[in-house]
């Protein structure tokens, strides 16, 4: 297809009339990556963390989320993309020869369910932060279960080029600080993800079908699939259930009125979330025979309990509030969460991929964004799950600015408007890494039978394959692939070295911990 040239975004115009596009370049990209660990036959592993991987509560790279089951990859942010993946390929190398015989789930849906209880909740040692950590996660397991929880994903985090500031601050003619700026336009950011970010789901959406196992504690969900096979169940047209409402999405939360219009307003809207009482989690109780069952029976226990698909990031300090950092230090980063894990790829991404993704956060921050309407929530909400659950329909019609579009059609607007951003972000290169992953993407949006959710299930039909066996073979083939690329010995000896020091750092946390935990947890909710 041939790409046409859309009007330039403010933003976008000033940089190229000022021959400052440049400055696009050298945003910094981290990844985090989520994975279950499972047994040779696909069950969740019931092991604890291994313990030559170092501190789950102290390894700045290694650790888990949810479960003790649930593994966490993180690099460091890097400008150049090709670094960060490369990182993340380290970090399974490192993982995979402390597996022993158990794997890496290669998919975003869990498999090897046999009810809640099989799902262990992580454990972070006897620190009063490690404590904090254990009890928040019973808290999720009362409030939604814990097989929610063991869903996996990939997070893109993105940090806009420092030089870039100082251009879009004098084109905005903006007259309140330039660190306000910033997080205003970050959260402009925000806004225009939430508005178009159900691309991403279509694109790159790799959860199209679920074990029946998912459903063991929840059985009357599964009544709104069709059946796939004997033990899977699945939407024809569906790209990520995992985003989906039976996925990483929470119903209790539905009502909540988070504003992203400004930095002051998303952090007083939060921490009203926090401290406002809910009756169906005081029914739970917090402390209940000397044990807790959860931090806090309001609405959310911390801010991490908020499902969102972009969260605004600051670096908080050691025990400081995530919103208070924000409020202290303004937003430093966007972290995009919603990416499946892609099945196909050892580490869950592709270098096309992560291209794609940075070209469409510029994009979204180039673009004009108008304040979030009183409305905006349920459409952008609804558009999501919309993509989400019939993504590949054909003529599928989505709700744009309250007119009525087909998904296609406005997908195929979006594309053409990133074209000037890719080609700025290839100068000086002869590969052209980010056109040519945007005209990857064009072909997708043009032919469903090419995304990652339609390619699925099609290799389960020609396999005669269920989900789950689909996705222990896949997994089976990642480890073998880990397993024959060893780590070269400097690099070896630098994760064990870092393994090492985390245990280290968790004892003399563990060593110096004075507050009983009543008070830690006092102390910590007091902090303003």
């Amino acid at each position: 297809m041939i790409i046409t040239y859309c009007r330039l975004p403010d933003r976008l115009k000033y940089l190229i009339d000022n021959d400052q596009q440049y400055l696009l370049k050298q945003g910094l990209k981290g990844i985090e990556k989520e994975s279950l660990r499972i047994t040779e036959h696909g069950a969740i592993a019931q092991t604890p963390h291994p313990k030559a991987l170092g501190s789950a509560l102290a390894h700045p790279y290694i650790t888990t989320d949810y479960s003790e089951a649930l593994l966490e990859f993180i690099t460091p942010p890097f400008a150049d993309i090709r670094q960060t993946l490369d990182y993340m390929h380290q970090l399974h190398q490192f993982v995979y020869p402390h597996l022993g015989e158990e794997m890496l789930l290669a998919t975003s849906m869990p498999c090897g369910i046999d009810g809640d209880l099989s799902i262990p909740i992580a454990e972070y040692g006897d620190s009063n932060i490690g404590r904090m950590k254990h009890v928040y996660r019973k808290g999720l397991w009362h409030r939604y279960g814990r097989t929610m929880q063991a869903i996996a994903g990939i997070h893109f985090n993105y940090s806009v080029p420092e030089a870039l500031w100082p251009a879009l601050y004098k084109q905005s003619g903006c007259t309140a600080g330039l660190e306000v700026f910033i997080s205003n336009a970050y959260f402009g950011l925000i806004r225009n993800f939430h508005r178009q970010g159900w691309l991403i789901l279509y694109l790159f959406g790799a959860s199209p079908a679920i074990c029946k196992t998912f459903f063991k504690s929840r059985p009357q969900l599964m009544e709104q699939f069709k059946e796939f096979d004997e033990h899977t169940v699945f939407h024809p047209y569906a790209t990520s259930l995992r985003m989906s409402d039976i996925g990483y999405k929470s119903k209790n939360q539905a009502g909540l009125k988070i504003d992203y219009n400004s930095l002051d307003g998303y952090v007083e809207s939060l921490g009203a979330a926090i401290n406002t009482p809910y009756p169906d989690y005081e029914a739970i109780g917090v402390k209940v025979d000397g044990e807790y069952q959860q931090l806090n029976a309001n609405i959310l226990q911390i801010e991490n309990e908020f499902y969102s698909t972009m969260r605004p990031k600051q670096i908080a300090k050691s025990g400081e509030k995530p919103t208070l950092a924000l409020k202290r230090r303004g937003v430093l980063y966007v972290e995009m969460r919603s990416l499946d894990l892609n099945l196909l790829n050892p580490i869950g991404i592709d270098e096309s991929t992560a291209r794609f993704v940075e070209a469409f956060l510029l994009y979204c921050l180039l673009q004009d964004s108008p304040r979030q309407g009183p409305d905006e929530f349920q459409i952008n909400n609804s558009n999501q799950l919309l993509v989400a659950n019939q993504g590949r329909k054909p003529g599928l019609q989505l709700n744009r600015n309250g007119e009525t579009v087909t998904m296609q059609q406005w997908a195929h607007s979006i594309l053409y408007a990133m074209q000037p951003i890719c080609a700025v972000l290839d100068r000086g290169s002869l590969e052209r890494p980010y056109q040519l992953a945007l005209q990857q993407q064009l072909a997708v949006v043009d032919n469903p039978a090419l995304t990652p959710s339609a390619r699925i299930l099609a290799c389960m039909r020609e396999n005669g394959q269920e989900f789950g066996c689909f996705a222990s073979n896949t997994s089976a083939l990642h480890k073998h692939y880990f397993n024959a690329e060893p780590l070269d010995d400097e690099t070896q000896r630098q994760f064990e070295d870092m393994a090492a020091a985390s245990l280290k750092k968790q004892a003399d946390i563990e060593a110096n911990d004075k507050l009983d935990f009543d008070e830690y947890l006092s102390r910590y909710f007091a902090q303003s």
